[in-house]
């Protein structure tokens, strides 16, 4: 078999998690990755421990796990001890017809010591089997098989490396050890359909439990079964059991979808009238603003000069700017009279403006009046006009039209954290519904939005924690405990300086847990990959004891920080990272990497490291906050509130370090419609 027709063929042999939620064999790691966008999880057990966790396909060569380890002695008992901890694994080298596919696996990058340990990962696929090898350090080393092989490069990473203990896992343990350990194994894809074989020798020789309780080592060879479900809905399962030795029985189960399956954001707000085939009449930039108006669409700054009519359009927030400057040019060029050649649409957002699109009213009508183009040949005549500060100042939006007419927005808000060494698994849900209210004088914008508290048991954070004199978000529970609370009430200005440029301020209840004063700053050059920018706040503690949160309990302290962007081109990723002041005072530095796809969805992965460290139940303290955001738009369903979501955030609850005010207009999130990657990735929508 060539090797296209055995890579072809892997494609249909998928990897399945291993005992703790990493793609592997049994017990084992591979090398193996997941589809870019593949969200993952499952449970996992196996004598002493009951493994859960949630994974993502950050992008290609990276995912990042969130795994909570609980201790058990009996399953119908609660733990007796949890060891959460996030999992990252990084592929190095892409497998070729001569050469393996390379990873590297950090299992607890971030988590208690007991489950940490990194590893090096081979796999290779041969027809039907995938063979995999590779080198353990930290737990993956204690069977010793021989000398770390870095200290030849540094002593730091020979130096004694603890095991166990209640500090976390932090990046000068990575790596390091006196010796390290030898795993491998095989998966076998037998001829029945979803079914294959895993054998592997592991590494790990279950050292930390041995010295911590009466605990009877396993043999190192594991051999299990694993069957993938067949599809239903864009879902997929895998069912696994095995034997570890010949004393220790293993059990999993994991369902698994991708992003891009998810309904894409429909289109109630479109336009519904079709683009006149033929030229009559008089160009009435009134009757272009009225027209598009019915179609829940607002143009205003509407005139003609010459050959060329000028329009601004409102941006609707869920549906491309493409698709929403084609509904606009159908409706200027349907009251455009004969001689009108040109269309330049300008789109804005709030007091934010992006660069003039200009476009040649013949293609337009080709395509959509005569079916005799394409937007490919309407991309080829069409520019991208920035706007300079002085032609700015002329842009300015009707104050009646509010953003939208005032549009609204409903959220349904979901948290939970497999994160909590103290309470296990805590989770949160509520639901937010507010708006856009008035704009005064065309410049100031009201938002305002309620939330309601549906379900939660954060009551687990008293029980177990002492209360902070002065909580940063510590005492969320309090605030989840209220059925119904102001969520924010706010006033805004935005302004977009110049294409490049622009600025936001704003005050009042800008988020559930503090009222306050601040601004953005952002530079983002609209043809550009990166940008930069400034955030502050004065933020003032909310308390939840009044009616509606609205009360302040006298804290207030000055935030501030400095930010940058960069879409990452092969993986379509974005990453962005900030350093500046915490909410507690504290100095930190934040890493995160974004995916967004054509449905609207979007996930996130991030992670926070702060000098200050929180404590925990068991006297042991962490420097970090970490976690994974999930967005669904609820697009392309027949019954649904419009501009409605679904958000789902995976991390740690009442947090004090590393926490930030949630700056309820971010300029990057706003401003991406008017970059021009956006705007080409979607342009074969300006047709539709």
């Amino acid at each position: 078999m060539s090797f296209a027709a055995q890579n072809a063929h892997a494609k249909n042999l998928e990897s399945s998690p291993n005992l703790m939620g990493a793609l592997g064999l049994n017990t084992a790691p591979n090398a193996r990755m997941d589809k870019s966008g593949t969200i993952r999880g499952g449970v996992g057990t196996s004598d002493p421990y009951v493994h859960s966790w949630l994974g993502l396909q950050i992008a290609d060569p990276l995912s990042v796990t969130l795994r909570q380890s609980a201790e058990i002695s009996n399953l119908n008992e609660d733990a007796d001890r949890l060891y959460p901890g996030v999992d990252l694994k990084i592929r190095l080298l892409e497998e070729s017809k001569t050469r393996p596919q390379i990873a590297l696996g950090l299992q607890s990058a971030i988590g208690h010591k007991r489950m940490a340990g990194e590893y090096l990962a081979l796999s290779k696929r041969c027809q039907d089997f995938d063979f995999t090898a590779g080198l353990g350090w930290g737990r993956f080393g204690t069977a010793g098989h021989f000398k770390n092989p870095l200290k030849g490069f540094s002593s730091h990473f020979g130096k004694n490396r603890l095991l166990d203990g209640e500090l976390p896992n932090e990046p000068s343990n990575w790596f390091t050890g006196e010796d390290v350990g030898i795993f491998a194994g095989v998966e076998y894809h037998t001829p029945w359909d979803g079914l294959s074989l895993k054998l592997d020798y592991g590494a790990d020789r279950y050292t930390a439990e041995s010295s911590a309780f009466n605990f009877e080592t396993p043999s190192p060879w594991a051999v299990g079964l694993n069957y993938r479900t067949p599809e239903w809905h864009n879902l997929t399962g895998d069912l696994g059991i095995g034997i570890q030795g010949t004393d220790k029985i293993m059990a999993r189960l994991s369902l698994q979808s991708h992003f891009k399956h998810w309904r894409k954001e429909d289109a109630k707000a479109s336009s519904t009238k079709p683009m006149r085939p033929y030229r009559t009449g008089l160009a009435l930039p009134a009757q272009m603003q009225l027209s598009a108006e019915k179609d829940h669409q607002f143009l205003y700054g509407t005139h003609t000069q010459d050959f060329t009519a000028h329009s601004k359009v409102m941006m609707k927030q869920g549906l491309s700017t493409p698709r929403q400057i084609g509904w606009a040019a159908k409706h200027m060029a349907n009251h455009a009279g004969p001689i009108i050649e040109e269309l330049q649409i300008t789109p804005t957002h709030l007091g934010l403006k992006g660069p003039t699109v200009r476009l040649m009213r013949t293609q337009l009508e080709q395509a959509n009046a005569k079916d005799q183009g394409s937007a490919e040949e309407i991309w080829h005549k069409a520019q991208i006009i920035p706007q300079t500060q002085r032609s700015f100042k002329k842009l300015k939006r009707p104050a009646q039209y509010a953003y939208g007419g005032g549009q609204w927005k409903a959220s349904l808000d979901n948290q939970f954290s497999l994160s909590e060494e103290d309470s296990g698994t805590l989770y949160r849900s509520s639901f937010q519904i507010g708006g856009h209210g008035p704009s005064f004088f065309g410049l100031i914008d009201s938002h305002a939005s309620l939330r309601i508290n549906i379900k939660d048991n954060l009551e687990k954070i008293s029980k177990f924690r002492p209360r902070s004199l002065l909580p940063v978000r510590s005492n969320e529970d309090r605030f989840a405990a209220r059925t119904i609370g102001m969520d924010t009430q706010f006033l805004s200005y935005t302004h977009s300086l110049n294409t490049n440029t622009h600025v936001s301020l704003m005050g009042g209840y800008v988020e559930e847990m503090y009222a306050g004063f601040g601004g953005e700053l952002l530079y983002r050059p609209y043809n550009a990959r990166w940008a930069i920018g400034a955030e502050s706040f004065i933020a003032m503690k909310r308390d939840p004891e009044t009616q509606l949160n609205l009360g302040l309990n006298g804290d207030s302290l000055l935030t501030g920080h400095i930010q940058g962007w960069y879409d990452i081109p092969k993986w379509d990723v974005t990453a962005h990272a900030s350093i500046g002041r915490y909410l507690a005072e504290d100095i930190g530095a934040s890493l995160g990497l974004q995916k967004t796809f054509r449905n609207g969805a979007k996930l996130e992965g991030f992670v926070t490291l702060s000098d200050t460290a929180d404590f925990d139940l068991f006297g042991g303290t962490t420097h970090s906050y970490h976690g994974i955001k999930i967005h669904f738009p609820l697009g392309g369903f027949s019954k649904h509130l419009h501009n409605t979501d679904v958000n789902v955030t995976a991390a740690p609850f009442g947090r004090d370090i590393g926490q930030r005010p949630k700056n309820p207009l971010p300029l990057y999130e706003l401003t991406d419609a008017f970059n021009m990657r956006h705007i080409s990735k979607y342009w074969d929508e300006i047709t539709e």
